[in-house]
């Protein structure tokens, strides 16, 4: 089962970054990633936000065609 999160951090140390994931529960897991990892986890999240921003608005915009039919 998914945990849900609670808190992360992201902190620079020499040439990479530690990554702190807290969840619900408490439980913390520290992961060390270079910046091109960073990047490519930030471009991942953004499509996946874009991606839903389509999705929702397009729900959205459906309701609102529904409301003017009435």
């Amino acid at each position: 089962m998914a945990k849900v999160l609670a808190h992360f951090s992201i902190t620079r140390t020499g040439d990479d970054y530690v990554l702190q994931i807290e969840d619900e529960d408490g439980e913390t897991t520290e992961f060390v990633a270079s910046f091109d990892q960073l990047d490519l986890i930030t471009e991942a999240v953004e499509e996946q936000l874009d991606a839903d921003e389509d999705d929702l608005l397009s729900v959205d915009g459906d309701e609102d065609a529904d409301d003017a039919e009435v």
